[in-house]
């Protein structure tokens, strides 16, 4: 079992937006994806204007993983990236 986290940050006041935005895409996408065994979000409040995004996600292998993300592992999803910024880089990681 592979467990894939990205985490972006968003202004505060566009959170739900986002939120909104993160679920119909990204989570969406996860779940359809063969491989895929759950997804989860999380936000939290960073207090200076911010908010922090995290989506965990299961997969049963790095090809499962790739069936949504394409080759290239380390990028975070353009969508995801694009929307969320707030002049804060994405992190992704797989453990």
């Amino acid at each position: 079992m592979i467990a894939r986290m990205w985490r972006g940050q968003v202004h505060t006041d566009r959170v739900a937006e986002y939120v909104t935005y993160v679920e119909r895409t990204g989570l969406t996408g996860y779940r359809q994806t063969p491989g895929n065994r759950g997804a989860q979000m999380w936000t939290r409040d960073l207090g200076d204007g911010l908010s922090e995004v995290t989506t965990l996600s299961w997969w049963e292998s790095l090809e499962a993983i790739r069936g949504f993300a394409g080759d290239d592992l380390g990028r975070c999803p353009a969508g995801l990236h694009r929307r969320s910024a707030a002049g804060v880089a994405d992190a992704l990681r797989h453990l």
